[in-house]
Formats: structure tokens, C-alpha cells, sequence
């Protein structure tokens, strides 16, 4: 379609967390039927399941919390899978908590019924390799939601490409169910048609699709622009009860931004709102911010990578002040600067219950770095994500960053890559992870002028967590020697370092050292250590 899409340039190294190994979901059923065994104040009052039965239990709660971060997972495909993770214990925790509380089953089971319940509610055709359905094939996949009696409240038709006859079959049979559906996912479903025969199969889903009473509606990878969001308008309109709403990679422009700000008539109930990668801009954020005002039960919003500036982010800042309830915070990849940083710290001062914040690559600088930093160090007292990559953050900056850090004892991932901390802030960095952070598992500090002090003192740290399991220093000026200095800490666990074939043994950090050799580099290294080792986080 005309708008066109754009695609999200990873400058960081990154390393894929999802899905997990089948060893490691092993040893999380492992894990889980250990819980399920041992006395606790809930078996005492419930009883105890035996080692069969909780194991039994064990691997249809890591089933299901593993089909749960799939699934969010595939809504955000551009992502390192760190939130899939997340969601991927969260849900294991409430699942066994259920079963602990729960006690021992007399029947076939509630876990089993709750399978079923899944499997018999939820009709996806996404599977599989993207392709053009045409009206012979959309008969047949789409047979089972023409059966009567079926239960599906949730229909995704992700990557598969309907046509203009394929979306006249659909209607009559989705005109069927349509009062029971609450989950409509028509993400990426019109790929490779002409631009007059998506906006008509738009239209007739659109129609049919009216008056639903729909909790989440993804229409992301669609290319949409002004003409694709209007052409959903009359489902867009109707809909009084969204709850999460993804507008994916949809072109969606300044007049787009503004057509879906008209259309929705209520966003009272939404809880998460997905704009990432977008061609939005300025003026398209202003239309964002009018609904971002509205949402005042907002708990996850995303609008990385669309292009928004300085006035752009100072709006989205002042619309964000009224969502008290915010989990998740994603505005990566744009053109905030100082100023709207400075203004972002105000909203999030607010935030008690934010738990993952993504600010990467939004010009902060040191200055609008410190005001972040000290409004979630006296917020967000659960914070598990911290993400500013790519900010120019150096040592003048990270006093504040750290004093922050030292403060979060529940954060299990911290990415600061690509600024400006070298050695100095390095260390300050590591001796604010020193102490607790028990659950922290990722660190990324590649590309940020560190040498051989730095690399060491934050392998020390991380390599003590108990979880650990990814230390990203790539990139970097670290000495030979002190790459086997690091490599020798990791000593049996190696895979707990990542990658170091970019780490440039030689580099410089201005042109002053550019004639330093070996020798002077370490004495360089080592004063700075004995400077920075005992080194305390004002809190």
C-alpha cells in the first residue's frame, strides 16, 4: 500500500532469549514439581501432591506458560525475546501458586479442563509459511468456525494473505460467531495484494467484524496509512471495551494517527497500546497523546521507532502523567533529546507499579539521562527492565544511573550499550549491581570505550548471580590480557559471556592515547581501579 513500512535497525548487538532450549523448559518442570512437593503453609492447609501428580501438573503449567509467551512473542517478532521470558516465569508463578493453593486433585484435574478450554476457544491459521489464501482453501480452513455449537472466542488469521473471494467466503461464516468473539488478530493479513483489493477485504472484515465485543484487536503488519485505518472504521467505531489494541509497523502517518484517534469512541478500558514502527512524527504523536489522555487504565504502552521529536515527546510526556497505572513503558528509537527527557522523568515519577522501562536511543544525553534516573530511583520500586542504549551517556552521567540502580533489587536486565561510560562509569555500574540483584540474569555494556578494569570489575559482579546467564561486553577496548582476565572469571561458564569478536584490543577513547602502549594502558587501568574500587552509591 501506498505508506509503506519501514524496518527497525538493531544497532545493538543482541542475542535471542526465546524460545528456550528443551532443556532448559525440562528444567523448569523439574523445578516446578520440586515447589509442588515440598511442605509448605499452603500444603499444610491444602495437602501435599505426590511426586506423580506434581509432576503431571508440572508439565501442563510449563506447557501453557510456555504457549502464553509464544504468543506474545509473536507480537513482537523484532524483539530479543527478554519480555517473552518474563511473562514466561510470571505465568509458570501463577500457574503453580494455583495448584499449591489448589491441593491435591480429586478428579481429572483443573489444569487439564483449562487446556481444553484453550485449545476449544482459540482458532489460528497463522501457522506455517505466509501464503496467499484464495476462496477454495478459506472454505475449508475456515470450516470449523461454521460448526455449530463451536466455543471460539479468539481467531487469528496472522500471515495468511486473503484475497478479495477469500474474504467473501470468510464473511458469511465469521457473521456467525461473531457476537462470541472477544479476540480478533488480522495482523499481516492481506500481504502482497494490490492496494484497492486490500482496502475492499479490509472493508468487508471491517463490517462483519462490527459490533463485536472485543477485549484485543491486533491489525499490525498491514501497511494501513490514513486509507487502511479508515477502511477498519466501522469495527474501529463500535468497539467500547478494547482493552489491548496493536498498530504495528501500519504506516501509520501524522493523518492516520489522527483518523485513529477520531475512530475509537472509548479507550477508558485499555490496558495495552502498540505503536511501534510507525512513520508518525510530531504531529501524528499530538493525535497519540489525545489517546494515550483517554486511557487512564493504560498498563503497557509501546511507541518505539516512529519518528517523534522533541515536541512530539514532550506531548506524549504531559498524556503519560495521567496513566498512573503503567507496567511497561517502550518509546525506543526516536528523537526525544533533552528537553522531552527531562519532561518523560516528570510522568515517570509517578509510576509505582512500572516494572520494564525501554529508552533506548533517544538522545537523552547525560542531562536528561540524570532526571530519568532520579525520578525512577524514588519510583518504579519493582523495576525488572532497565533499557538507555544508545543515549551518550558517559561517566558524568552514571553517578545518577547507578544510585538508581543500586536501588532496584528486583531487576533482572539492564542494557546500557552503545554510550560513552568507559572505564569510570563502568565500575560505578558494577559496584551498583554488587550488592543483592539476586535475579538478575542479562547485562549489556558493549560498545562503550571500556578497558581492562572495567570488563574485569563487571564480570566479578554479574558472574555471582545466581541466574545469570548473558554478560554482553563487545565492542569495547579491552586488552588481551583482559579479555583472559574475563574469559578465566567465566572459567566453566562460558556461555554466560557473549560474543567479544568486535572488542578492539587497540582502540582508543580520544587522540591523546592514540600513541599509548600496552604498559601505559595497564598502569592507566590499574589507578583507575584503585580510585574507583571502594567507591559508594549515594542513595
Amino acid at each position: 500500500m501506498g505508506s509503506g513500512t519501514q524496518t527497525f535497525q538493531h544497532r545493538s548487538l543482541s542475542v535471542k532469549l526465546w524460545p528456550p532450549s528443551h532443556s532448559t523448559r525440562l528444567m523448569l518442570v523439574e523445578r516446578m514439581t520440586k515447589n509442588l512437593t515440598t511442605p509448605s503453609i499452603f500444603s499444610r492447609k491444602c495437602g501435599l501432591l505426590s511426586n506423580d501428580e506434581a509432576e503431571e501438573d508440572a508439565k501442563k503449567m510449563e506447557e501453557l506458560a510456555f504457549a502464553a509467551a509464544d504468543q506474545h512473542y509473536k507480537k513482537e517478532p523484532d524483539g530479543d525475546g527478554s519480555s517473552a521470558v518474563q511473562i514466561y516465569a510470571k505465568e509458570s508463578s501463577r500457574l503453580m501458586l494455583e495448584v499449591i493453593r489448589r491441593g491435591p486433585k480429586v478428579n481429572d484435574g483443573e489444569l487439564a479442563d483449562k487446556a481444553t478450554d484453550l485449545r476449544g476457544t482459540v482458532f489460528d491459521i497463522s501457522g506455517g509459511h505466509r501464503e496467499f489464501i484464495e476462496a477454495e482453501e478459506a472454505k475449508e480452513l475456515l470450516r470449523p468456525l461454521g460448526e455449530p455449537g463451536n466455543s471460539y472466542t479468539k481467531i487469528c488469521f496472522s500471515s495468511r494473505s486473503f484475497g478479495l473471494d477469500a474474504a467473501n467466503v470468510a464473511a458469511p461464516i465469521l457473521s456467525t460467531i461473531k457476537d462470541q468473539l472477544t479476540e480478533v488478530d488480522l495482523s499481516d493479513f492481506i500481504a502482497g495484494r494490490p492496494e484497492s483489493e486490500a482496502l475492499d477485504v479490509m472493508n468487508i472484515f471491517s463490517s462483519v467484524l462490527e459490533g463485536c465485543h472485543l477485549r484485543y484487536l491486533n491489525l499490525s503488519n498491514n501497511a494501513l496509512g490514513e486509507k487502511g485505518v479508515r477502511a477498519f472504521g466501522a469495527l474501529l467505531k463500535s468497539q467500547n471495551s478494547l482493552q489491548e489494541l496493536y498498530l504495528m509497523n501500519d504506516g501509520i502517518s501524522e493523518e492516520a494517527a489522527r483518523a485513529v484517534s477520531e475512530l475509537i469512541p472509548s479507550t477508558e478500558k485499555l490496558k495495552v497500546l502498540h505503536f511501534h514502527n510507525n512513520m508518525t512524527g510530531d504531529e501524528g504523536a499530538f493525535a497519540i497523546s489525545e489517546i494515550v489522555k483517554r486511557s487512564c487504565s493504560l498498563e503497557d504502552f509501546r511507541c518505539s521507532s516512529t519518528r517523534v521529536g522533541t515536541d512530539g515527546g514532550l506531548a506524549l510526556a504531559e498524556a503519560l502523567k495521567r496513566c498512573a497505572h503503567l507496567k511497561k513503558l517502550d518509546l525506543r528509537d526516536n528523537m526525544f533529546g533533552v528537553e522531552a527527557g527531562v519532561a518523560l522523568s516528570k510522568a515517570i515519577s509517578q509510576f509505582t507499579d512500572l516494572t520494564e522501562v525501554y529508552l533506548s536511543y533517544l538522545n537523552l544525553e547525560d542531562e536528561g539521562t540524570e532526571a530519568l534516573a532520579n525520578a525512577l530511583k524514588h519510583s518504579a520500586p519493582s523495576l525488572e527492565v532497565l533499557e538507555m542504549a544508545g543515549n551518550d551517556i558517559t561517566a558524568k552521567g552514571t553517578a545518577s544511573l547507578a544510585a538508581c540502580i543500586a536501588s532496584k533489587q528486583f531487576l533482572t536486565k539492564l542494557n546500557l550499550a552503545e554510550n560513552e561510560l568507559k572505564d569510570e562509569g563502568a565500575i560505578l555500574i558494577a559496584n551498583a549491581l554488587g550488592e543483592g540483584h539476586g535475579q538478575l540474569n542479562e547485562v549489556d555494556m558493549s560498545t562503550n570505550a571500556i578497558r581492562r578494569a572495567g570488563g574485569r570489575h563487571l564480570a566479578q559482579v554479574v558472574v555471582k548471580k545466581p541466574g545469570f546467564k548473558l554478560l554482553n561486553i563487545n565492542g569495547n577496548f579491552i586488552s588481551d590480557e583482559g579479555i583472559d582476565e574475563v574469559k578465566e572469571i567465566f572459567r566453566g561458564s562460558l556461555d554466560l559471556l557473549g560474543p567479544l569478536d568486535e572488542n578492539d584490543p587497540e582502540g582508543e577513547d580520544d587522540e591523546e592515547e592514540e600513541d599509548e602502549d600496552e604498559e601505559e594502558n595497564a598502569e592507566h587501568e590499574k589507578g583507575l581501579e584503585s580510585k574507583l574500587k571502594d567507591l559508594k552509591i549515594n542513595q
